[in-house]
């Protein structure tokens, strides 16, 4: 798409032509894209931001950086400050200390659970342990979930043995998906302990529990 074209369809009063022409900007390069996506970081359809801050994750400058780290902040909508996080986590490790303030700051289970698949890929493991922890003291169930399966991608890190002591201890939990996802969890360590804490999820009262722990072995 031409740029003037591009222009002309992000004055457009339907939104439709507005999102083809930000995602046309990824043929351009960022000295041309990003003020132009600066511009539209506060569209009023949530769709179009999202749609920007997934460009600006593409559009690698110091300002897209900050263009996004506001979107984070300021946004009133979770899909977009999801979408922002999981942008600026592609800048890589620079990203991480900026991720965790936002998962401690912004509650919200969409964002964190963005968060915390971003941060395994950016092999921090203080950072990942850090934001894990908080996931399994809070209250919302799909995020614990999701911190369980973080932990696992330490194995082997200098948090390892930190990170199955996290798992271990949502063993007793009350909900059955989060004891399910303890599970699969344990089988990725040999420790005695994680074999332990398997046995014990063997004789749970739920069936799929156990079926969990016991699903690799079944030919």
């Amino acid at each position: 798409m031409e740029l003037h074209q591009i222009e002309t369809d992000l004055r457009n009063p339907d939104f439709q032509y507005r999102l083809r022409a930000i995602a046309a900007l990824k043929n351009y390069p960022s000295e041309i894209a990003v003020p132009i996506l600066n511009r539209h970081v506060q569209d009023p359809e949530f769709l179009v931001r999202s749609f920007v801050a997934r460009e600006l994750g593409r559009q690698q400058t110091s300002e897209s950086f900050a263009a996004l780290l506001q979107m984070i902040k300021l946004d009133n909508t979770p899909n977009v400050r999801a979408e922002a996080a999981n942008s600026l986590s592609l800048f890589g490790r620079v990203a991480a200390s900026h991720l965790v303030q936002t998962f401690f700051i912004d509650n919200h289970w969409l964002v964190r659970r963005s968060i915390l698949p971003a941060l395994a890929e950016l092999n921090c493991p203080e950072e990942l342990l850090e934001v894990c922890i908080k996931a399994l003291e809070g209250e919302d169930l799909n995020v614990q979930e999701e911190a369980i399966d973080a932990l696992v991608t330490l194995k082997g890190s200098r948090q390892h043995e930190t990170a199955l002591a996290h798992i271990l201890s949502m063993k007793d939990a009350a909900s059955e998906g989060t004891r399910i996802r303890v599970a699969y969890a344990l089988k990725h360590f040999s420790e005695a302990s994680a074999q332990a804490g398997l046995a014990q999820l063997r004789q749970d009262a739920h069936h799929r529990v156990v079926g969990a722990t016991m699903e690799d072995l079944i030919l």
